[in-house]
């Protein structure tokens, strides 16, 4: 390193300025070596509209094409408004993982994110304090230790599951909402719900998401793309309003914990942490209240799609349903009922589970991250301010990891010697800092019901009726059934009931 006071004075000056010069010259190299990077690749466009992703029935089957054509990388349009696709497990991991804190960001929704939800939506919340403030809750509450006290009221409401499908099994969708909702409600308030479709909070959320859904749609409203329009009174009334009526609903959740938190019948509900510990995360009433009703607008049909997309997989590919059940004949039988310590002695039932997400995932096209510097990735640059996506669909169809991707393959998960390999990973729940941060309730939550289904039934598709099997790919649960499944007792149905009235006591 350069010492300037060890040179003479007249030294001095010229050597700061070869010094400053040189510097200059390598950031301004830096900076030039970074533009030399190209955006990746673009398919060939409307000159006006752009790509017509937003226009396809399934954009990702589109999107999927391209990433085929131009690699890992492709570069869209949507008018003026360019973003970059990753669709290859590799780039995903190098760039939404290992260079995430780019891009922890979301790019602004001003309908959805501002007029509807305030800007205190989790979801679309930027990058910031506020961000970190909820995140850092959230993921307290929710991490593994705590996720595994739920464990009993999942296995108890899992259980009511298997009575349902008994009963009614041509109503497996509404059987798979109920338990999401039981099941979200409770986490979220410590509240207790009879049914999806009576209770009139659930009603409520399902009012809520169908609001959000629609203000996430590109060109749903103008002013996504002149945001000047937001300061007009008159513009977005309906969104406003939507606004007012969330925020009721969520205070009123949390005011009814506040009321019970005295109770000596009150349970652990992430509400309750957040107003025992208010002072811990510095949280604002209305952020309490919109970060619990976040938990509970956007776990309960993400749960409920994965439980339906799990009863599909097995109906849909009876070889691998067949290799579950001899798994499950091996390690439990017939003489009880399996529960969750059951978990590391079923590796053949956790790799169906994976193969189920990655052969159809919840959310194909992912969600948008925001890069806040530019990322470099081969002989690719993608400039800060640039929308990225990680498309889960893609992903999952990536032939050099997922060999014959089309193939429900369970041994792609599993390694020689049988176990549960842990050198393979699939973005479920999303990418670095905005992984889902709901992630381990919701995936016990998958397991316990996959496991009592499949132990308590044969699954086969009715195939005199029409079969959708992309159907609980949109983010919420259809209003009518895409199949019809028909779940077949494999003990007496008379037994298997009495055993599930008892369970998970004598479990």
């Amino acid at each position: 390193m350069l010492q300037f006071g060890s040179l003479p004075p007249t030294l001095v000056v010229p050597a700061i300025i070869v010094f400053l010069s040189s510097a200059w010259l390598t950031i301004r190299s830096m900076s030039f070596s970074k533009k030399s990077f190209p955006l990746p690749p673009s398919p060939p466009s409307a000159r006006l509209l752009g790509h017509d992703v937003a226009l396809q029935k399934k954009p990702f089957l589109k999107v999927g094409s391209w990433i085929d054509e131009y690699g890992p990388l492709v570069s869209l349009r949507t008018g003026t408004t360019k973003y970059v696709v990753i669709g290859r497990h590799q780039a995903a991991i190098d760039i939404m993982e290992k260079q995430g804190s780019s891009l922890v960001d979301r790019p602004r929704y001003v309908a959805a994110g501002q007029l509807l939800g305030g800007g205190l939506r989790i979801l679309l919340t930027p990058a910031g304090e506020r961000f970190r403030r909820m995140r850092r809750a959230l993921h307290t509450h929710l991490q593994p230790k705590v996720a595994q006290k739920y464990e009993l009221l999942q296995m108890l409401h899992a259980r009511d599951t298997v009575l349902g499908l008994l009963d009614t099994p041509d109503q497996y969708q509404d059987h798979a909402r109920t338990y999401a909702a039981s099941i979200v409600l409770k986490v979220a308030y410590g509240k207790n719900t009879a049914t999806h479709a009576t209770d009139p909070d659930v009603v409520e959320v399902k009012k809520s998401l169908e609001r959000y859904r629609v203000a996430l749609q590109p060109g749903a409203y103008l002013v996504d793309i002149f945001p000047f329009l937001q300061y007009l009174p008159w513009y977005g009334r309906e969104l406003r309003s939507g606004h007012i009526q969330d925020r009721s609903l969520f205070q009123r959740q949390l005011d009814a914990v506040k009321l019970q938190m005295n109770s000596p019948d009150a349970g652990p509900s992430f509400g309750k942490f957040l107003l025992e510990r208010e002072t811990d995360f510095g949280l604002t009433e209305a952020e309490m209240a919109f970060l619990a009703g976040g938990f509970f607008t956007a776990g309960s049909d993400t749960t409920a799609l994965s439980i339906c997309n799990s009863m599909l997989a097995a109906a849909r590919h009876p070889e691998a349903q067949a290799m579950v059940h001899a798994e499950l004949d091996k390690i439990i039988g017939n003489h009880r009922v399996p529960t969750f310590d059951d978990g590391d002695s079923l590796p053949v039932l956790r790799a169906f589970i994976l193969e189920s997400m990655r052969w159809r995932p919840l959310v194909p096209m992912g969600l948008p991250h925001r890069a806040t510097e530019d990322i470099i990735w081969g002989d690719y640059c993608i400039p800060a301010g640039t929308t990225v996506y990680g498309n889960h669909w893609a992903i999952s169809r990536d032939p050099e990891v997922f060999p014959d991707p089309e193939k429900f393959d369970l041994g792609r998960w599993l390694s020689s010697d049988g176990k549960l390999r842990d050198d393979l990973k699939f973005p479920y729940f999303g990418f670095g800092r905005r992984v889902c941060p709901g992630q381990h309730v919701a995936s016990r939550s998958v397991f316990i019901n996959t496991l009592l289904v499949l132990w308590s039934f044969r699954l086969s598709i009715d195939t005199s009726k029409p079969v959708n099997d992309m159907a609980f790919m949109t983010g919420v649960v259809p209003n009518a059934q895409p199949c019809s499944i028909n779940f077949e007792p494999r003990i007496d149905k008379e037994e298997l009931k009495v055993r599930m009235q008892q369970y998970p006591d004598d479990a």
